[in-house]
């Protein structure tokens, strides 16, 4: 198999995650943009905040493999 082939096969597998992936990407990106829209805060507290959702994606998703886990079985 090709790598793309691969790679489509990856996809359709997970669409879901994908999707809430892109999903909380988007509105992460919102939210900030709004809140420093409305604050006009300084740029480093923009970027800053920017960067922490990172950190908030890994909680959200960690989070949610735990809440989902006892359903599960796991």
């Amino acid at each position: 198999m090709n790598p793309l082939a691969e790679w489509v096969a990856s996809v359709r597998e997970d669409r879901l995650g994908l999707l809430v992936d892109l999903a909380f990407a988007v509105a992460w990106v919102t939210m900030v943009e709004v809140v420093f829209r409305v604050v006009d805060g300084p740029t480093w507290a923009y970027y800053l905040a920017m960067l922490s959702g990172i950190v908030a994606y890994f909680g959200f998703v960690w989070n949610l493999e735990v809440a989902t886990g006892g359903r599960d079985g796991d």
